[in-house]
């Protein structure tokens, strides 16, 4: 699976308005639905109710939110890097500035979890996320996820 297929360069947005958890989860859905398609308020609830059987802030600034949304035929994402690091319950309780949210077909299975395991490894490597927190240009980050699973597989 390739990065370049789950993020569309039009899911990758550099934000200064998220203040608050629940004002980042409304914007990702506004992402998702200018770039994919989908219903902001059907992408956020089904955000907010993952995010309730357990934060999805995995820790060194990183969030990947993700959940099940009617209607897709294919795992997608999207990315944001925040100005202001924000609260996002993370387990080592450190504030989150980079978020990956994936959104999945409801009988996804495999995909899902293969998605959300290339995207934990990539935000996992420490250059990678000095270089997106390095840049402000949404074309320069989709580049740098997509090009670190590429360095990453050879």
């Amino acid at each position: 699976m390739a990065m370049s297929i789950i993020l569309k360069p039009e899911a990758v947005r550099v934000l200064s308005s998220a203040t608050s958890k629940k004002r980042l989860l409304h914007e990702i859905g506004g992402i998702a639905e200018q770039a994919y398609g989908m219903e902001q308020s059907t992408v956020v609830e089904a955000l907010h109710e993952r995010e309730s059987l357990g934060p999805t802030g995995v820790g060194k600034g990183v969030a990947l939110p993700h959940a099940h949304v009617d209607g897709l035929d294919k795992v997608v994402g999207a990315l944001v890097l925040l100005d202001t690091p924000i609260d996002f319950d993370a387990v080592d309780r450190q504030p989150v500035d980079l978020a990956f949210a994936l959104f999945a077909p409801r009988e996804a299975g495999v995909e899902h979890l293969k998605a959300l395991a290339l995207v934990s490894r990539t935000l996992r490597d420490p250059a990678v996320c000095a270089k997106l927190r390095a840049n402000q240009d949404p074309a320069t980050l989709y580049t740098i996820v997509t090009e670190s699973q590429a360095v990453q597989a050879a």
